[in-house]
Order: C-alpha cells, then structure tokens, then sequence
C-alpha cells in the first residue's frame, strides 16, 4: 500500500512540474540567455535525453567549465522549446559543454557522458520518448570523431549491454542555446527536477548498468586506462 501510495504522489509531482514547464515554454520561448565563457575553451556537445539531467551531470564533473542547455541537429532557425519538444524540428535536447583541458580530456567527457545514458534506446531516454529526445555525440573535430568511435568501441566490447549500442555520432551542426528557465534548471527548481528525475528511472536504471563503476576520475581517464 505504501508503495502504491508513493507511486500516486509522484505522479501528481510530475504532472504538476509538467504543467509549470510548458506554462513556462509558452511565455519564455523567446528568452534566450546570453552565455558567457571563455572561448579559448574547448568545446564538447552531447544529447542524452532531458537536458537539464545532462547538464546537471557534467556540471559536476571537475573540469567542466559550462555545460549549456540547448538544441542541435535540426532543420529550423532558433527553434522554440515548445518547437523542439513537438518532435516536427529535427533537433534533439542537446547540452554543449566548455571545459578545461588540463584537468580532463575529451575521453573523460566521454567516459562521463556514457554513464549519464542508455546508450542502447534508439527511441529515446527513458520517459521521454521521440527523436528529440535521442542521444548523439556531436563532434567538432576528426580528433573528437575517432575519439568518440574508439570508446564507444570500447564501450560495445565490454560486453555490458545486451543490446546494440545506438547512440551516433554526428558531426556538430548549429547549437541554440535554450530558454533562460532551462538553464540550470536543477539548481533554480530541485524539488521539481529531482521528482522528475526519479519519476523517470534514469538513476536506477545507470546504478543497476554501474554499480560501483557509476563514479570513476574522469580526470585520470584515457583511452591508454580504458
């Protein structure tokens, strides 16, 4: 019974938090923030389903300047949230991400990036289903481009998943950064992003994938230590 108890009071949290979200995309769509960073900086962009966990994810991790919520990979010019999340764009949540090379690499965003995902879900990311909710690793360079074959070959060879790994990898195309109130959302709205984010089973699913190996040293990470 209690069980059953906290599945209806989540539900009533995620439906409320949905709503607050789309009355927001409907009066912010067009407040669009101005980022500012280093641009001596390198840059990395990933899509792996709801941005804000995505930002969220790399925000955290040491050497990760600015992790940037935005929209990459489709056909129309500065494409709405409320666009976008319509699936009719071609753009998929994205999050580009600016970091400091001396204190992790590209394969340490990789390494990062691999355990924020199902690698394996052409369809989506856990509750959010639809092409704009896809994962894709975007690279800027032919470096990045073998970078992210090598370990998701890596990856394919652990033998951890059953399935066949289907995140692409996509030369980076025009990124849009997203409306204000997705910035940071995780840190400017916790109750209602950490109901959505256990609501959609994104964290059991990566501790069951993990385990132990969920939290690794990114800085220490290279494709010599795998």
């Amino acid at each position: 019974m209690a069980g059953s108890v906290k599945k209806l009071l989540i539900g009533i949290a995620l439906a409320a938090a949905t709503v607050a979200v789309a009355i927001s995309s409907t009066n912010g769509d067009k407040d669009r923030p101005r980022i500012v960073v280093d641009e001596s900086l390198p840059v990395a962009t990933f899509a792996g389903g709801c941005f804000w966990c995505v930002e969220s994810g790399f925000e955290h991790v040491p050497g990760v300047v600015e992790a940037v919520s935005g929209y990459s990979g489709g056909r129309a010019n500065n494409p709405t949230y409320s666009q976008v999340s319509s699936g009719t764009t071609g753009h998929i949540e994205s999050v580009r991400v600016h970091y400091d090379p001396a204190v992790i690499s590209y394969d340490g965003l990789l390494a990062a990036f691999w355990r924020m995902i199902d690698p394996t879900d052409a369809g989506g990311q856990f509750v959010d289903r639809g092409e704009q909710y896809t994962t894709a690793i975007f690279y800027h360079d032919e470096q990045q481009k073998r970078a992210a074959e090598r370990s998701r070959d890596a990856l394919a060879a652990t033998g951890r998943y059953t399935m066949v790994i289907a995140t692409p990898i996509r030369e980076a195309e025009k990124f849009y950064v997203a409306e204000e109130y997705h910035q940071d959302y995780y840190e400017k709205s916790p109750v209602r992003y950490n109901l959505y984010r256990y609501g959609s089973g994104r964290d059991q699913y990566l501790d069951k994938t993990w385990g132990d190996e969920l939290n690794v040293d990114y800085g220490e990470y290279s494709p010599e230590k795998g």
